[in-house]
């Protein structure tokens, strides 16, 4: 009987081919990638192409078969575990992975529930490639023939790659020009790079942060300065000062987005005291979180700093060294005690560091509170509990004092059980969102506890109370379910307005007695450090800051997002689209184009201060006097 002919392949084209179909299937199923048209498509299935050509083409130099083959599959197996990795980051944060992220290694061990909860049974497809690799070569003496690249095609093999990659390049620019001048969008980056390119791109941009600071100086915050200065709004003389003298109370209302607010389930109201305090506060319900990959640290950071957060990584792991102009140290430099309050660890999101830097004079950590298995749900101690021993801490600051506070049970996965689940889920295909309302129900129940014991124990009345939502609780990754519980399909236009989050002012002294008001201008987390101080009387007409006054009768109905997308009072600007407000319907392009210079004006400046630490040069006698100030 005559031997069989042996199928003849070459082994790096096999890998390409394999990930090149793997990514692309990846961008189609796992990834909520939006295509306009056909060139979009098409140069979002070459994209990873010549970046696989070049790697895996690699192998052709090595000549010894067996080093080329483990060449192949760890090459392949680091591409699709990088890969994977993006999966598992979208499934909760709509986003893909970038350097500064990956160094957050202290960040990792209390990730736990939730990054398990973004882990399922069947990802093992994700690596059915690195599989058949490994029958090829185990089988390649029986029925398969593995043949090397002759020396000759070599050259050939590069060209096709390095043609591949400009054409790649020239149809993006042709489909999105100054694409790499976007680095805030990531999606139009992976979109038109690829995975593997942008994360390229990515370590390039650190490199180039890091270098940004090394070669700063002072003549760079002149322009930013005149702009801000010109960009001032005055207080509200009525407003000014109405609180001096009080402390002040900032509670981070964990993942609360506005949509709850006076809203049920199944007839069950899901924040029924909040929805009775607004009455005796000032309630915005136009404002809007702006974080970006830093999620809560960044909310943090622009509530002290009034300074956008970086579009890649957080600020406090990134540039945690940098000199600020905080809100903590201004009310430390008039007379107030500045302290954090937050049960978790003090290195989660290099917060023990960062604090530091932006002038607190204690940060009251896990080790301050006594905390039990009984008492700790998901990410840790539960919030009537730590309210309740946070109380009992505040009786012993000396007054006035400043402390912020930072809510932990309405955190992903969102779980609370027994006596703590006030409500019923919701039924959708969502469990995230399903159990959501359970834990922004009890989050509702621990702020009542904590008001009265605020006025039990003689606090309240002495206080300003701040409350706000630092981040987005639903991803877009469940659109439908959102679809189901609002009642329409969750658009562009839409999910933008899903980003608001409550910010409520009480000032026991003006607000009490139902003499609260629901104050609708357009706003963010920018504005909150100017608007804070104006109340205490303390004036920000000359720090470097992007917010203005919410209680101002200047200020603009404005918020521009890390992200790129914008609020006005007529318009949202969303996925490269102009939206009216009044419709919810696509308008011409020009009613945005006004505000898009603003927007990526203030991001830019905000990112030229921190990559280049501008702010030490603020007190610079050559830098001020070529100031307006």
């Amino acid at each position: 009987m005559s031997k069989l002919k042996k199928f003849s392949i070459s082994l790096p084209i096999v890998a390409t081919l394999m990930l090149w179909g793997k990514t692309y299937i990846v961008y189609k199923t796992s990834f909520n990638i939006k295509l306009e048209n056909f060139m979009q498509e098409l140069i979002l299935f070459i994209n990873p192409l010549s970046f696989l050509l070049f790697v895996l083409g690699i192998s052709l130099f090595l000549n010894s078969e067996k080093v080329r083959n483990r060449y192949i599959i760890i090459t392949s197996f680091i591409l699709g575990f990088v890969l994977y990795g993006n999966v598992v980051f979208y499934r909760f944060f709509t986003d893909f992975l970038t350097l500064p992220v990956l160094f957050q290694t202290s960040n990792f061990a209390d990730l736990g529930d939730s990054a398990i909860t973004e882990i399922h049974w069947y990802d093992f497809v994700y690596f059915i490639d690195i599989a058949i690799l490994f029958i090829i070569m185990k089988f390649k003496s029986t029925a398969i023939k593995i043949t090397p690249v002759k020396k000759t095609n070599r050259r050939a093999y590069f060209l096709v790659a390095t043609a591949m990659l400009f054409l790649n390049l020239g149809l993006a620019e042709t489909e999105r020009p100054q694409l790499l001048t976007r680095t805030f969008d990531r999606e139009m980056l992976v979109k038109n790079l690829g995975t593997y390119n942008y994360h390229l791109y990515d370590i390039f941009l650190q490199s180039k942060s890091s270098a940004q600071r090394a070669m700063a100086n002072g003549s760079e915050l002149v322009d930013i300065d005149n702009y801000i200065s010109a960009s001032f709004v005055k207080p509200d003389k009525d407003m000014f000062g109405v609180a001096e003298g009080k402390n002040l109370i900032v509670i981070s209302l964990e993942s609360m987005q506005s949509f709850v607010m006076n809203n049920d389930v199944y007839g069950q109201e899901v924040t029924p005291f909040l929805n009775e305090f607004i009455k005796d506060s000032y309630y915005f319900d136009e404002f809007y979180h702006q974080t970006g990959q830093g999620k809560t640290s960044d909310s943090e950071f622009l509530l002290e700093n009034s300074l956008y957060p970086l579009n890649r990584g957080a600020v406090f792991f990134t540039h945690s060294g940098n000199k600020y102009d905080a809100m903590a140290q201004k009310l430390a430099n008039n007379g107030y005690h500045s302290s954090t309050m937050h049960a978790n660890n003090k290195s989660f999101w290099n917060r023990d560091i960062m604090y530091q830097a932006l002038g607190y004079d204690y940060f009251y950590s896990a080790t301050d509170y006594s905390i039990t298995p009984e008492n700790s749900v998901g990410w840790g101690m539960k919030d009537i509990p730590f309210f309740e021993q946070s109380v009992d801490i505040m009786k012993t600051i000396p007054k006035p004092f400043y402390t912020k506070m930072i809510t932990l049970t309405n955190h992903h996965p969102f779980r609370v059980e027994g006596e703590d689940k006030l409500i019923d889920e919701y039924d959708s295909k969502s469990g995230t969102l399903n159990r959501y309302f359970t834990t922004v129900r009890y989050m509702d129940e621990a702020v009542k506890d904590f008001i009265q014991r605020l006025k039990d124990e003689g606090i309240y009345e002495e206080s300003i109370i701040v409350m706000y939502g630092d981040h987005y609780g639903i991803s877009e990754n469940h659109n439908e379910a959102m679809s189901q519980y609002l009642g329409k399909e969750v658009t562009p236009f839409v999910n933008t307005q899903l980003q608001r989050v409550p910010l409520i002012v009480h000032i026991p002294s003006v607000t009490d007695n139902g003499k609260g008001k629901t104050i609708s201008k357009i706003g963010g987390q920018i504005d909150l450090k100017p608007t804070l101080l104006h109340l205490l009387g303390i004036n920000t007409k000359k720090d470097i800051q992007f917010g203005e006054d919410l209680f101002s009768p200047d200020h603009r109905d404005f918020t521009v997002f890390r992200d790129g997308r914008f609020v006005t009072k007529d318009y949202v600007y969303a996925d490269n689209t102009c939206y009216s407000k009044d419709t919810e319907e696509q308008v011409e392009a020009s009613y945005c184009e006004p505000f898009k210079e603003k927007a990526s004006k203030e991001l830019n400046y905000s990112d030229k201060i921190i990559y280049g630490d501008l702010l030490r040069f603020y007190e610079d006698p050559d830098y001020t006097s070529n100031t307006t100030h």
